[in-house]
């Protein structure tokens, strides 16, 4: 007697069968928003990057029922609606927790500290990356860049901000959010869950009282370049650099019109402005 490869537990690589559908009072109620959506667009398919945070929205994360509902609603493939929904980070293809952790571990917030705190934080809640905590409150995970240098090192919870933080403050944080004490972004609207975030990612209105008006705001290092486009120069501060003859109490002061506002955009003697310093290979070439 022989047996198929089916019984032995083989894979024959056969495709996955269509995703299951969602139940008729749910799909009912995303077939309404998503209409609401889409007629935001010109063309439907512009829709879909909202879409996938509403289906994120109803489930946690981008399943491939849900994936499925984007295709019927929009008229595409669900092989198109893949490509989107795998390529970008901030649609989950696994389950995760209501607080989304990220620490920003690129190059300014990793030096000056960000690191560490990725680190201690997965010795601490027992995840690595991208691991959600087994009372499915927090998800950790490594993030790029959020622009907010000034602020280094920078963690976000379901994208809002906590400026420059430590070890201790950064376990405190996941602390209170598993224990469900109210926790305040240094800047920005109120936490609310990751499920809720989405659907205000796929474009509704945050109705919580107060939400909108605590937007956040960039910090004074961001800003300076706008202060100087409007002539705002008075707030500016001058750090000399050493040996510059500048007095020694090392006190800042308002600048002059001729002065630079940092001493690193002062000119240096480079090859590209030295004549005496002319830029050339040590060699010649070929040697």
């Amino acid at each position: 007697m022989t047996t198929t490869p089916s019984e032995q537990g083989v894979s024959l690589g056969m495709p996955q069968l269509p995703a299951p559908d969602y139940p008729d009072d749910v799909r009912a109620r995303l077939e309404a928003d998503a209409h609401d959506v889409i007629a935001r667009y010109p063309d439907s398919r512009s829709a879909l990057l909202p879409l996938l945070h509403l289906v994120q929205s109803e489930e946690g994360h981008v399943t491939r029922t849900g994936m499925r509902f984007c295709a019927d609603v929009l008229g595409l493939t669900t092989a198109e609606v893949t490509a989107v929904a795998t390529f970008y980070s901030m649609y989950r293809r696994r389950p995760s927790g209501d607080y989304q952790v990220g620490v920003c571990t690129n190059t300014l917030c990793a030096v000056m500290g960000g690191d560490a705190i990725f680190e201690a934080l997965q010795d601490h809640l027992g995840v690595g990356n991208g691991g959600t905590t087994d009372d499915g409150k927090v998800t950790l995970e490594h993030i790029e860049c959020n622009a907010a240098c000034d602020f280094a090192p920078v963690v976000m919870v379901n994208w809002e901000f906590f400026d420059n933080q430590t070890v201790s403050s950064a376990k405190a944080l996941v602390d209170d959010l598993r224990a469900g004490n109210q926790v305040d972004p240094t800047r920005g609207a109120p936490l609310c869950t990751f499920k809720d975030t989405a659907r205000i990612l796929a474009g509704f209105p945050d109705e919580r009282e107060g939400a909108v008006e605590a937007s956040g705001s960039a910090g004074p290092a961001s800003l300076i370049g706008l202060r100087l486009a409007r002539g705002e120069t008075s707030a500016a501060r001058v750090v000399h650099p050493r040996g510059s003859g500048a007095p020694r109490d090392g006190a800042p002061h308002d600048p002059s019109p001729t002065e630079h506002l940092s001493s690193h955009d002062a000119p240096q003697d480079t090859s590209a402005s030295d004549p005496a310093h002319p830029a050339g290979p040590a060699a010649e070439e070929g040697e």
